[in-house]
């Protein structure tokens, strides 16, 4: 009796340990991303050079229009990575939809035109890597990698490999910091993306195309078994995640005023960055656009610092290159554990 009760005992005790582990994640899952951005604006605050002008307002509203178009194309990924895929194509589908827009309104196109296309512009192009990717059975990390340099040079090939410039229209007061009224606070487009994030998160935990991303990213297999049509699914996936490129693009043109082909390189890496620091797991089945926005801001805080400290452009990209490798070792260091 008394070895029964010993082991009884034991087992009562590794059970608790095991949910106070469980509860440990998930508070790391939920608050790991906020914990991360208040070190960063601590960081900065705190370097004498940078502390007035970081902290200060202004300098504040031009974070959140540097956020922006990092956290919409965030959007899209997540729920690209969170279905247990990934887009490499991103900073050429912005370039892409850029050029479409500014070319279209150089030719007279009213910006109330030229802003659908462009927007439809990122999301075929989502739509024929999802399409390649389930219909051909290829990774996506190699379909997408081909797209980048498609529609990189499909860009290229629209503006004759030079720079359109547009004609301001009221598309450009969308992006500027100050904005006119000034009760608006923030920038226009700041407020499309607030809209934006809503409408994922009701999209993601509200309904069933929502559960089909997550069912597909945690066990594709299964999904299928359980009637997830994962040949229709995924293509919409990916073309939802170019519609968001698309819109990225948009707000990349209103910021410029001019449709650069060899813009947005490497914006691929803050968007997966953004998603990953944001607690969304590679192996798919986990993700949140909270978390993925929280990992935008982080980025574009990042940038703004890094500038303000007058640090190089090549320490900036290290900076991202080592938070995407550390955030994905704890992210296999979490799942290890859960397993």
């Amino acid at each position: 009796m008394a070895e029964q009760a010993t082991m009884v005992t034991s087992e009562v005790q590794e059970l608790e340990a095991t949910s106070r582990r469980a509860l440990l994640m998930k508070f790391f899952d939920a608050l790991g991303p906020f914990l991360g951005l208040i070190l960063v604006i601590v960081f900065f605050s705190i370097q004498p050079q940078v502390r007035e002008a970081f902290l200060s307002v202004p300098n504040l509203k031009i974070i959140a229009v540097q956020t922006v178009i990092v956290g919409v194309a965030a959007l899209g990924m997540t729920a690209i990575i969170t279905s247990g895929g990934i887009d490499l194509s991103v900073g050429s589908v912005v370039a892409l939809s850029s050029v479409v827009g500014a070319l279209l309104m150089k030719g007279g196109t009213p910006p109330v035109l030229a802003i659908p296309a462009m927007i439809t512009t990122g999301f075929l192009v989502g739509l024929v890597n999802g399409l390649l990717i389930t219909g051909l059975r290829l990774a996506p990390f190699i379909v997408t990698l081909g797209m980048l340099g498609i529609a990189r040079g499909f860009a290229k090939y629209l503006a004759h490999e030079q720079t359109v410039l547009n004609t301001p229209t009221w598309l450009n007061t969308t992006m500027r910091p100050f904005p006119n009224p000034a009760w608006l606070i923030v920038a226009p487009g700041v407020w499309l993306g607030v809209v934006l994030v809503i409408l994922m998160i009701v999209v993601l935990r509200k309904t069933v195309f929502g559960r089909h991303i997550f069912a597909i990213g945690s066990n594709e297999s299964t999904a299928r078994l359980c009637g997830v049509r994962v040949s229709f699914t995924k293509p919409c996936i990916y073309a939802l995640g170019g519609f968001f490129f698309g819109v990225s693009g948009v707000l990349q043109l209103a910021r410029l005023n001019q449709g650069d082909p060899t813009s947005a390189q490497g914006l691929e890496l803050d968007v997966i960055a953004a998603v990953v620091i944001g607690g969304a797991s590679l192996n798919g089945g986990v993700g949140s656009i909270i978390g993925s926005i929280t990992g935008a801001v982080i980025m574009a805080i990042l940038r703004n610092g890094s500038q303000q400290m007058a640090l190089p452009n090549y320490v900036q990209e290290i900076i991202i290159g080592a938070i995407i490798i550390i955030a994905v070792a704890l992210d296999r260091a979490r799942h290890g554990n859960q397993s």
